[in-house]
């Protein structure tokens, strides 16, 4: 065998293209991705620095300018109240964007250890979570948000923790079919051989190994929470008035319809944006974090 079969030493480019910079490459590739990416990004910065760019407090109320249309003063118009719909939108991204985090947050606390326990230690564990994770999607998702909500009594807090309950199946059904592939591979099967505790295989070999699964599905989960709790909040569960959300703002747009129709549009346009670059980003992700992927 000649030198130059020999496989030449590692550049340095060849040492910094980690799996983090190709799948982060392989993300801003996709112009979908990167505009859900832009459009979620800025309605983060406008949720977290609503109390500094909302024009008008957002609860204030004048009988002066009630459902006044989008105008110079008021770039949306104004509700049934008089209180400024621009404001009342961008501090409703407060509550929608937090109850969707918290949410699937939640989620993934109760539904990642169940999953792993599940998946990792099989036998009648795995049939009794198997069984409760089945009879819980039996029962559609939005449901049995509402059921719980309305169980719980009518907040934010509760329905965030009424939607991650409800989310919570998904992730303990993606983790135990993560589990189950990656507990076979080899060096998980070496790690058990060198008499590593099932918790440190569990948490050191496995987990950061269906990581990106349960990266790619917090996404899309963050969309449909949002979704939920907007529902919620329509049907008086969740966030209780006078503090915006958009779900409560559809709720009261509904009865002027016609004679206000800019109530309706602007809460709706912003649950519908949020939700499109959520679903984008995760459809990137998905792509990107594909090891298939070059």
């Amino acid at each position: 065998m000649t030198d130059a079969a020999l496989p030449g030493p590692l550049t340095q480019a060849d040492e910094l293209d980690s799996p983090a910079r190709r799948a982060r490459r392989r993300l801003f590739k996709r112009k979908a991705a990167v505009f859900g990416l832009v459009v979620l990004t800025m309605f983060i910065a406008l949720a977290v620095l609503a109390p500094l760019v909302v024009p008008y407090d957002p609860i204030a109320t004048s009988w002066s300018l009630v459902r006044k249309p989008p105008n110079a003063a008021h770039w949306f118009g104004t509700d049934e109240l008089g209180r400024d719909i621009l404001s009342r939108v961008i501090h409703g991204a407060r509550a929608s964007l937090l109850a969707g985090l918290i949410s699937v947050a939640i989620a993934l606390g109760i539904g990642v250890p169940l999953g792993l326990l599940a998946g990792y230690r099989g036998g009648f564990i795995d049939a009794l979570i198997s069984r409760i994770t089945d009879a819980m999607l039996a029962c559609p998702f939005l449901i049995l948000a509402i059921a719980l909500a309305a169980f719980l009594g009518p907040s934010l807090g509760n329905a965030m923790i009424a939607i991650g309950i409800s989310a919570t199946p998904i992730f303990v059904r993606l983790t135990r079919g993560q589990v189950l592939v990656v507990k076979a591979e080899d060096y998980v099967e070496a790690a058990r051989a060198l008499g590593n505790p099932p918790w440190r295989i569990a948490l050191s070999h496995i987990l950061p190994n269906i990581l990106p699964a349960l990266l790619v599905q917090a996404t899309l989960s963050i969309a449909a929470a949002i979704i939920a709790e907007a529902a919620l909040s329509f049907l008086g569960l969740g966030q209780q008035p006078p503090a915006p959300s958009w779900g409560s703002m559809l709720n009261a747009a509904q009865r002027f319809l016609t004679q206000a129709p800019w109530m309706a549009i602007w809460p709706g346009l912003a649950i519908f944006l949020v939700v499109l670059s959520l679903n984008l980003l995760g459809d990137g992700l998905r792509d990107a974090l594909d090891p298939r992927q070059r």
